[in-house]
Parts: structure tokens; C-alpha cells; sequence
């Protein structure tokens, strides 16, 4: 019996070997020139309206996270923040288009938002109070953040048929609130102009050419409202979901130097509540769709408003709140990574996600303001990815998804590398195309080699460099707590990522691995990797 149970367990795990694939693969870099950017500060989070009773799917996730009642003086979430240094905040969401600042001459009592029935989503007008927002600027001034605004773009306007706006926009209360604004002193970055109108909208629209005509007036109140600073504050806009012909015809009829970012949302995994969201997360070519949305957004600036960037102003992966259990969780950092990587190469400056607390997507729990797992992903980028986003070619099969920047604040380049895959272990030789002359037949025939073959090129990482950590490269390894995809806790080089007793971010330390052992990404996991002395000129 010993006998037979021993051979038993020798088999199965003979099995569970077999079922992982070790797959050897070649990424080359090409360093010579960047291929597009970033600004510095191209992590944000967002800040939403949305009241206590909102809620999906017999769920009420929001409690109070919105930008009226969130509690401002919680230690944990200024320690949050403060972690990124200078973390970008968008102030905005469904509801903004139905917020009355509580300033000047108003046509109509200034309330808080209530369910009603027939309301926009759901919900009465609501109210910002200026004691609120001076709290909230206090708030943003003593953590460092830069502040995006979305203003309400429907005030003065009426519905012409079911979820169509029309009539001019009535700017007098924007206006106000932007001249209170000045005369506190308070600091804002850039202003956005509505939520969701674009296209067919969500909940209502706005035809482009009226759209357009009211930017150009807003660009003209804070252009007079600012003459005196410089630099003003951007004007950003739509803010909604990309449709190629509205947005050409918005920046045809703005014409130059009105819109100085154009935003949109992405969405891309569905409904909160659909069931195949982590199946969704870890399909590459469901991942691979939105693709197409970045690369025509591009090419509308660069034929219609070369002037503008491109910014993601809200993403949160699934809409109606996120997917309880899965938004909240280590899988999605999968889709959240991935989607940086992705929309930097298309030269997208800022992308902000939805949410920095709220929702099930909240980078923060909504009621204990312990970070999440995503929080973290967010935070290694901010550190150690730089502006500068340069070419990477690749062998692996496409659940391999690696992207490549400069390295922030230091010489060098940093890798992401993200593994889809439930069963096949990458390990990867990485080459300098600054060094090696590799065509098209080589580089076809290195796919299957065996990995020790391409170790013997690694040197191209270290170029003609040389210091005492040249033989040296540096990994941050992100899994899941016991394996469990759907965990809340997430490990770094096998180490849980949790608050000090103290409440402050721990510290994300790094593996130091010898440049010349395998590099090698297991399944389902995440790996930062830097390079600090990979010769690559266009990061000069």
C-alpha cells in the first residue's frame, strides 16, 4: 500500500509538471528613438458624485466616497495619495452634469441630489457647497494633487426629444464658481467640459456643433478669467465615448487652440455584472479590441486638432460599478496594467481610472481606505515607469503582453511583462536592437531556440556601461495571495503588500537578480523588471 501510494503521488506530480509549458522566448528592444509619451504625471484617479443610494445589480458600493461627503481627513487616504507624490485627480462622473455650485445668482435652489424618478440616472440636481469645496481644495493643496475639474455642461439647456439636449449652455454659474475659484487661490490644473454627452451619450447628448460653440465661449471665460496667470489652466473635452464623426466635427468646428486635450472613456469588459469578466480580463484578443478606439482617436487629432493630446479622462474596465469581487481584486490588475501600456503607446498623456475610492473599481476600499490591489499596480508604474515609451518586439505568443519606457528619474529602460496564461511559464532573453543586427529570417528562426542559445547575447543590456551593479537587474514580482486570481491581497516578490501598523504605504522593494540568470515570467503573474544599464540612446 506504501509502495502504490507513493508512486501515486510521484505521477500526479509528474502531471502538474507537465501541464505548466516552459515556453523560451526573445524580446528585443529598440532604444534608439521613443515612439511616443506620457506627461510625468500620467497616473490619476477619479473622484465621483455619485450619493450613498446609488446602486447596480441589488449593490450599493459607493457609501460615502463621493466628492460632497467623502471624509477628507481620513489618515489612510491622504497617505494614499501623498504615496504618488503628485497624483493627478479628475473631480467628475455621471452626476456633474447635473451640479449647481453654490455661488452667485442661481435660477433654482441649490439641493443635494435626491432619487428622483424621471431625474438623470435616476437623481435630482445636486449642489456643491463653496465651504465644501474650499475643504476639498485644502485637501488637494495639502497633498499635492493636480486637479482636473469636469464642470456641468447642461445647466441652461433642455431635453428635445428622449436623451437629446439642445439649446445653448448657460454659463453664468460656471462663471461664478470659477471666479470664487481664482479668489481663493485655489489651483486647478485643467477644467473638463461634461460627462458622457458625446456620440448618443449616456443618459443624454449633445450634437457636436452645439457642443463646440460653448467651448469656444468657455475657453473665452477662462481666458479672460485667467489673463493675468500663466500658465492658465487647460481646457479639456469631451469626456465621453469616442465616436469618430463627432469628435472630428467637434475639433473642425473648434478650430485651433480652444481644446487642449481631448478625453474619452473606455469600458471595455462589459457590464459590472457580467459573468465572463475574468475570462474577458485574460483573453488577449478581447484586451486587443480597443485597440482599434486608440489608434482612430490618434489619427482624429493629428488630422483635426494636432494641438490637442489625448487623455483617458475616466476607465474603470467594467461599468455599473465595477465587478464586485473581481474589480476589486488582484485579475484585474491583468486588464488595469495592460491598459496603461496599451494607451501610452497610442501617445495618450493622462489616463485617469475610475475610481480612486467608490465603487467596486476603487483603488481604495470604500470603507476602510486600505488599498487594493490595483493601488499598487498604479503606484509601481507612477515610480518606475518614465515619460518616454519605446519599441518592444516580441517572439511569445500573444498572452505575453509586454510593454517598454525609459526608466523614470534614472538611466536605463524598465519592462512590464504580464502573463495571461494559466499554463506556460515565458522565460525570455532580452537583446538591444542597437547591438545585435537581426533580420526577419534570424528573428523567425530564434522563436523556438533553446533559451540558452539567446542568454549568450544578454550582454546587450549593459551596452559599454560598467559599474558595480551592471551585473544586476532589478524585479518587482506581483501574484496573488495563495494563488486565488480573485484575491484582495496582492504579493511583491512573494511578500503581502499591507499597511504598516502605522497606516503608511510599505515600502515596494525590489529583487536584485544576476543579469545573467533566466529571466522568467510564470503563469499568471506580473513583473516589473529594470534595467538600469541597457543602452538606449532615445532615453537621453
Amino acid at each position: 500500500m506504501g509502495f502504490r501510494l507513493l508512486l501515486l503521488l510521484f505521477l500526479a506530480s509528474l502531471s502538474a509538471i507537465w501541464a505548466q509549458n516552459v515556453e523560451d522566448d526573445v524580446i528585443i528592444v529598440n532604444g534608439t528613438e521613443a515612439i511616443a509619451s506620457t506627461d510625468t504625471n500620467y497616473i490619476c484617479a477619479t473622484i465621483d458624485w455619485w450619493p450613498h443610494d446609488k446602486c447596480n445589480y441589488d449593490q450599493c458600493p459607493w457609501g460615502s466616497s463621493s466628492i460632497i461627503n467623502l471624509d477628507l481627513s481620513h489618515p489612510l487616504l491622504a497617505k494614499a495619495v501623498q504615496a504618488f507624490e503628485r497624483l493627478r485627480i479628475r473631480v467628475g462622473g455621471s452626476l456633474e452634469d447635473k451640479v449647481l455650485y453654490d455661488v452667485g445668482t442661481l435660477s433654482s435652489p441649490c439641493q443635494p441630489f435626491t432619487k428622483m424618478v424621471g431625474g438623470l440616472f435616476g437623481f435630482s440636481k445636486g449642489c456643491l457647497h463653496m465651504d465644501r469645496w474650499d475643504e476639498v481644495n485644502h485637501f488637494f493643496n495639502k497633498t499635492g494633487v493636480i486637479v482636473t475639474f469636469g464642470l456641468n455642461a447642461l445647466y441652461g439647456r433642455h431635453e428635445i426629444r428622449k436623451g437629446v439636449w439642445g439649446g445653448d449652455w448657460n454659463s453664468s454659474n460656471v462663471n461664478d464658481f470659477i471666479k470664487y475659484t481664482i479668489s481663493k487661490g485655489h489651483q486647478i490644473d485643467s477644467w473638463e467640459f461634461g460627462n458622457e454627452l458625446s456620440g448618443t451619450g449616456i443618459g443624454a447628448s449633445v450634437g457636436a456643433g452645439q457642443y463646440a460653440r460653448d467651448l469656444i465661449k468657455l475657453r473665452a471665460i477662462i481666458d479672460e478669467s485667467y489673463k493675468n496667470f500663466n500658465p492658465k489652466p487647460l481646457l479639456v473635452a469631451p469626456g465621453g465615448f469616442y465616436n469618430k464623426e463627432w469628435y472630428n466635427k467637434l475639433l473642425q468646428v473648434t478650430g485651433p487652440q480652444v481644446v487642449n486635450a481631448v478625453t474619452h472613456h473606455v469600458y471595455n469588459l462589459g457590464a459590472g455584472v457580467d459573468h465572463r469578466l475574468v475570462s474577458k480580463i485574460l483573453d488577449p484578443h478581447h484586451l486587443n479590441k480597443i485597440s482599434e478606439t486608440f489608434s482612430s482617436l490618434k489619427e482624429t487629432i493629428q488630422t483635426y486638432g494636432p494641438w490637442a493630446s489625448a487623455w483617458v479622462g475616466e476607465s474603470g474596465g467594467a461599468f455599473n460599478s465595477g465587478g464586485h469581487n473581481i474589480s476589486n481584486t488582484f485579475v484585474n490588475s491583468f486588464w488595469y496594467l495592460d491598459q496603461l501600456g496599451m494607451a501610452a503607446k497610442f501617445d495618450t498623456k493622462v489616463y485617469c481610472r475610475q475610481t480612486l475610492i467608490g465603487g467596486n473599481y476603487g483603488l481604495l476600499d470604500t470603507t476602510t481606505f486600505v488599498p487594493k490591489p490595483d493601488y499598487y499596480s498604479a503606484l509601481l508604474w507612477h515610480r518606475l515607469m518614465g515619460k518616454k515609451v519605446i519599441a518592444v518586439d516580441t517572439s511569445a505568443s500573444p498572452y505575453l503582453r509586454s510593454y517598454a519606457h525609459c526608466s523614470k528619474g534614472r538611466d536605463g529602460i524598465t519592462l512590464l511583462l504580464i502573463n495571461l496564461s494559466n499554463q506556460t511559464e515565458f522565460k525570455l532573453t532580452v537583446q538591444n536592437s542597437m547591438n545585435i543586427g537581426l533580420n526577419m529570417d534570424e528573428k523567425t528562426n530564434t522563436k523556438r531556440k533553446p533559451f540558452i542559445h539567446g542568454l549568450k547575447r544578454v550582454v546587450s543590456w549593459v551596452g559599454s556601461k560598467s559599474s558595480d551593479q551592471s551585473s544586476f537587474r532589478e524585479e518587482y514580482h506581483l501574484t496573488p495571495m495563495d494563488g486565488e486570481l480573485q484575491s484582495k491581497t496582492m504579493l511583491l516578490n512573494g511578500k503581502p503588500l499591507q499597511l504598516a501598523d502605522s497606516g503608511d504605504i510599505p515600502n515596494l522593494d525590489s529583487v536584485l537578480i544576476d543579469v545573467n540568470s533566466p529571466m522568467s515570467v510564470p503563469p499568471l503573474s506580473i513583473k516589473f523588471v529594470v534595467l538600469p544599464t541597457f543602452d538606449a540612446s532615445g532615453c537621453k
